[in-house]
């Protein structure tokens, strides 16, 4: 079995070797999981763009994954299961691009003062987001986010 330090380094080779060609074809590389599946291993792949992405950027994604790892050793020998995806509504909001990507989304956000926030993305920059909370504006800085992730929504009102 893989120790912590093998499988960390692993996962910084392939995001090395992934980012550029994902970058190539305007997606990024959000999160890469390597995880044993029995006598496999799965390569978990979350790509993501402004806008969001396809079913067709997912699949050609996948092929471009393919072509890399097939002409890269990164895998080893054991044999692994691809598997490509976005990024799924649970996933933190942890850069700029995420808050960009999920304006108009509600948030719950707890402060690296501890304080639980709960507001609609208005707008956001590389320094700050600013949410409605409950009809008022509050800036928060994203050095001030110890955590935030978009709240789910089934019956939200459209104004």
């Amino acid at each position: 079995m893989a120790t912590d330090q093998t499988k960390d380094r692993l996962v910084s080779e392939l995001v090395a070797e992934l980012t550029p060609p994902l970058l190539g074809m305007g997606l990024d590389l959000e999160a890469l999981e390597v995880t044993p599946a029995g006598r496999r291993r799965l390569l978990r792949v979350a790509v993501d763009k402004d806008g969001g992405v396809t079913m067709d950027d997912v699949a050609e994604a996948t092929k471009e994954i393919s072509r890399v790892l097939d002409a890269s050793d990164a895998m080893g020998e054991q044999p692994y299961t691809l598997e490509v995806t976005s990024p799924g509504i649970d996933r933190p909001l942890t850069l700029p691009r995420h808050w960009r990507r999920n304006a108009g989304r509600l948030v719950k956000v707890r402060t690296q003062g501890g304080e639980s926030v709960l507001g609609r993305i208005t707008s956001s920059d590389d320094d700050a987001v600013r949410l409605d909370v409950d009809g008022s504006e509050r800036e928060l800085s994203l050095a001030q986010v110890a955590k935030a992730h978009v709240e789910v929504e089934f019956n939200r009102k459209e104004s």
